[in-house]
């Protein structure tokens, strides 16, 4: 006997309206990888340049590699994290200024966060002019943090050139003009070896030599940035040239300019701070190398899933100025599920390639045994990271970074550092413990940013972008 089951009908409307939906999906997704894939490259090739300066300066010997390296690190933690996080102000304003066609007001906020970034890196370079003692008082040895100031200085030029450069990217991000974005970068980086040999050893500037080229690449792609800005046709509305009503809105661009730089730095100084915890451990030379391992390949990871968090931010901070709040929360979800698929195949060759992973870094067998075991952690924090990433791109699209802020400083300060302490130190778990904190940290962090993406009324945040647009 055979039964039938009687399957409700579709209608025909119902049949074209599934079949459309599966194309826009599809469509949204498309136009994300092609957006993302040229900020990922923009993005590592920016990272590029100053770790090619520390490599040159690394094979100078031994004490060179070490002040260099921590001299690079030093230049990440107190200037360069702070620039991109200002230009994070130009994601909401610029993104929604241009929904809302208001083009005229994107060349003003470009012209105000520059200043702001100008500024900031006056008082950046002072404190990088006394790197010395500052790194004694942080407890370095003294031959290395002498060398590491040496280093430091002639990189100055390349701070202000960095922060400009982060403002031009966010205005050419949020118009979703990225080609240039890969070419200047890119060439910028090719460019940046050649040069960096010919400052080192044919000219004899040595180990400040490679400090001096970075200052140099990273100026020559500010002026092919700022040269395609002015000349190119497609910046004729958004760019009307210099005007005083950029000095009028400083103040409300640090509105958002600075819970952005707080939310950035506060997140990456966390994974910093575990890294000098680990060298506090008994075993402190495998604990830190595991540590330092765990979190340049997560970097690695972050640089890959940086591609979402900016187009989810332009696409966002685009839809809502527009006026688009159901297309808005459309691309979300896209942008998603495209990073989680991405983070998942990265984990993939983690784990089934950790021992490749563990021989760009080290030839100890001890530390590469010691790495499988911290792969499931690894894994773990990336998958989140990715989640988080995006969900921070749509804080700034929303212009939520006063939210995304304090939910940095309570995930990774109040929880996250304190349970990495216990479990690392009191339950002596060592690295295993202390990179479980920094997993608890982003969980947290996932779930609060989620509460707040989904608890807010989007149709609200569109009435207070108007609002804002309103702003002379």
């Amino acid at each position: 006997m055979v039964f039938e089951v009687a399957l409700p009908e579709e209608s025909d409307e119902e049949w074209v309206w599934r079949r459309w939906r599966r194309g826009e999906v599809a469509q949204e997704a498309k136009k994300q990888i092609v957006f993302s894939v040229p900020m990922i490259l923009t993005s590592v090739s920016y990272f590029g340049i100053p770790l090619v300066s520390v490599m040159f300066a690394g094979h100078l010997g031994d004490l060179q590699l070490a002040s260099a390296t921590l001299a690079n690190s030093w230049a990440i933690v107190s200037g360069f994290t702070l620039m991109v996080g200002l230009s994070g102000a130009l994601e909401t304003l610029c993104g929604q200024a241009y929904g809302a066609k208001l083009y005229r007001k994107m060349g003003i906020y470009l012209q105000a966060s520059i200043i702001t970034a100008m500024v900031a890196s006056s008082m950046l370079a002072v404190v990088w002019w006394f790197t010395e003692p500052i790194l004694i008082l942080l407890r370095q040895d003294r031959a290395v943090a002498h060398a590491a100031a040496a280093y430091m200085r002639p990189l100055i030029p390349a701070l202000f050139a960095y922060g400009q450069i982060q403002c031009l990217i966010r205005f050419l991000q949020t118009q979703s003009i990225v080609t240039p974005l890969v070419v200047c970068s890119v060439s910028s980086l090719l460019l940046h070896i050649p040069i960096t040999f010919a400052l080192v050893h044919p000219l004899g500037m040595g180990y400040t030599g490679a400090a001096v080229a970075a200052g140099v690449s990273q100026w020559i792609s500010l002026l092919m940035l700022v040269s395609y800005a002015i000349f190119s046709k497609r910046f004729e509305e958004t760019w009307q040239g210099f005007s005083t009503e950029a000095f009028a809105i400083i103040l409300p661009t640090l509105r958002l300019a600075i819970p952005s730089a707080i939310m950035v730095c506060l997140e990456y100084w966390a994974f910093q701070i575990v890294v000098f915890l680990a060298g506090m451990m008994p075993d402190s030379k495998i604990t830190t190398s595991l540590v330092a391992m765990c979190v340049n390949i997560g970097a690695v990871a972050v640089n890959i899933t940086y591609g979402f968090s900016a187009v989810i931010s332009t696409r966002v901070a685009n839809e809502l100025g527009a006026g688009n709040v159901d297309k808005a929360k459309k691309a979300v979800k896209v942008t998603l599920t495209l990073s989680i698929i991405f983070s998942m195949t990265f984990i993939l060759f983690l784990i089934f390639g950790h021992n490749a992973w563990a021989h760009f870094f080290t030839n100890s067998r001890i530390i590469r045994t010691e790495f499988v075991q911290m792969v499931p952690f690894l894994s773990t924090s990336i998958l989140l990271d990715s989640v988080q990433g995006v969900l921070s791109g749509v804080s700034r699209g929303c212009g939520w970074q006063h939210l995304a802020a304090w939910t940095n400083l309570v995930s990774f300060y109040v929880f996250g550092m304190p349970i990495a302490i216990v479990l690392g130190f009191v339950v002596e778990l060592h690295a295993k413990g202390l990179w479980a904190g920094i997993i608890c940290a982003l969980f947290i962090q996932v779930c609060v940013l989620s509460i707040i993406v989904l608890r807010t009324e989007w149709s609200r945040v569109q009435l207070s972008v108007e609002k804002e647009n309103d702003v002379p």
